[in-house]
């Protein structure tokens, strides 16, 4: 334990006052105090109470580099002090062009064309903008609807949310954008059927999203939204196969294949992005996190050049745009934290430790309340079931008492900072820093285990 922040009481009340909280349930604050974070250091953060906890989310998939990095504090401070704005609305400045030419280096195939944004989900927006701009301006106006799986979270603005497939994320706010449609995402712990054939389901979900561009018309339909691991429903990869498919159906069709990395980019899977991992060639890559380890806001939409070429003559214009995207201080920290993605050789260190990532969560198979331990790279989802023989899962009841009610406080409480998700079935998300290793694993499964335990009984 360390020391009480100075301003604690302060803190708590105006936080209860003022402060409206993303993805909160502020009622529980009523008699609780709001866990208040005031630093980081490695993979490690401190609460205003000075108690230290695993960071084993990565903040949100985001802190690739840890906390505390101050090469790049320093990078940022240094920018702001030359040129602390200006807008990519028809001028440019020196870091982004020497960051899209870097992105569009590392970036599979004839993916040359970097548009910057401040975030992942304003990624999303661009990309489904872009498709439907592309197809208007190469003869095929009629399409502009998108497909995208059940349980996979894009973003919360109007389109990425209208292309998220969640229900319960949607319904206070519709009617949103239509046209947007769902086919089965790849839980082979949940198969129907194939689920002992990881090929044949993998073919099988692909299939499915060629009879949904024929049920729609192939027409009309503009493009494709998949993350290479998805991430609601927690961690489903990408069965032997899939994507192989889903790219000939996309050619077949004519249909855009967006690759929605804004968690799996930047080494979350060991690869500069999650196509490389997989083998498969999108015609547009969104990413934001990891892109700066979070020391500062920056998504971008990557594209091909055939996507880009109809802009490049006819006085023709992509009219969209963001204030903040391309951000130049942002732009020189997402500089600085690549220099040491090569310096300390971040995507080695994941490729060689993730078997040990791995194997350390599958020890808590021997936990009745654990499932599956699934996921690649160091993005991990281990779900919990009521029964393992039947993988019966929880009422929604059952899910309110097990994660909101014990597993989600209980882990914080005891010095692991990851998320308890019940979006599809109930699961726990991890997604550490890409600096960590077997002393960290270790310390994840001994908090998991001392916790999960616990859970059991209660049920």
């Amino acid at each position: 334990m360390g020391c009480m922040h100075p301003d604690y009481d302060h803190l708590q009340q105006a936080a209860k006052d003022h402060l409206w909280m993303h993805f909160t349930r502020h009622e529980s604050y009523e008699t609780a105090d709001v866990p208040i974070i005031v630093r980081g250091e490695g993979a490690y953060i401190y609460d205003a109470q000075g108690k230290r906890y695993l960071d084993g989310l990565g903040g949100l998939f985001v802190s690739q580099l840890g906390h505390g990095r101050t090469e790049l504090a320093e990078a940022a401070a240094k920018q702001a002090q030359e040129l602390a704005f200006h807008p990519l609305w028809s001028y440019a400045h020196p870091n982004a062009i020497l960051l899209a030419e870097r992105i569009a280096g590392y970036a599979p195939g004839d993916l040359n064309r970097v548009f910057f944004t401040s975030g992942g989900g304003e990624a999303v927006e661009t990309a489904w903008k872009l498709a439907k701009n592309y197809f208007k301006l190469t003869g095929k106006p009629m399409k502009h609807k998108v497909i995208s799986r059940a349980i996979a979270y894009h973003g919360t603005t109007q389109g990425a949310l209208s292309i998220t497939g969640l229900p319960t994320l949607k319904q206070q706010f519709e009617p949103l954008v239509p046209s947007t449609f769902r086919v089965p995402n790849t839980n082979i712990y949940r198969a129907p059927l194939h689920g002992d054939d990881p090929e044949a389901f993998g073919r099988w979900a692909a299939d499915q999203i060629a009879v949904a561009i024929e049920n729609e018309g192939p027409d009309t339909v503009a493009a494709v939204f998949l993350e290479p691991v998805q991430n609601a429903g927690g961690c489903f990869p990408p069965p032997p196969g899939y994507f192989q498919r889903v790219r000939e159906i996309c050619d077949e069709y004519d249909v855009l294949l967006v690759s929605d990395e804004v968690i799996c980019a930047f080494g979350r899977l060991g690869h500069m992005f999650g196509a490389e991992r997989y083998g498969y060639q999108p015609d547009m890559i969104t990413c934001a996190k990891g892109i700066t380890s979070g020391y500062a806001p920056l998504g971008a939409m990557i594209a091909s050049d055939r996507l880009m070429e109809p802009f490049l003559h006819d006085a023709q214009m992509f009219a969209h745009g963001y204030t903040f995207g391309g951000h130049p201080v942002s732009t020189a920290v997402a500089m600085k934290n690549l220099d040491i993605f090569e310096e300390e050789k971040v995507l080695e260190h994941v490729r060689t430790n993730e078997g040990a990532f791995r194997s350390t969560l599958e020890r808590l198979k021997d936990l009745p309340i654990v499932g599956d331990v699934r996921g690649d790279g160091y993005f991990y989802g281990i779900e919990l079931v009521k029964d393992k023989a039947t993988k019966e899962s929880f009422t929604d009841e059952e899910c309110e008492r097990l994660l909101y009610g014990f597993v989600s406080k209980q882990l914080f409480a005891e010095g692991l900072y990851c998320r308890a998700d019940d979006r599809g079935d109930p699961v726990i998300q991890l997604s550490p820093p890409l600096i960590c290793d077997q002393s960290h694993f270790d310390e994840m499964e001994q908090v998991l285990r001392t916790v999960l335990d616990k859970a059991a009984t209660l049920l």
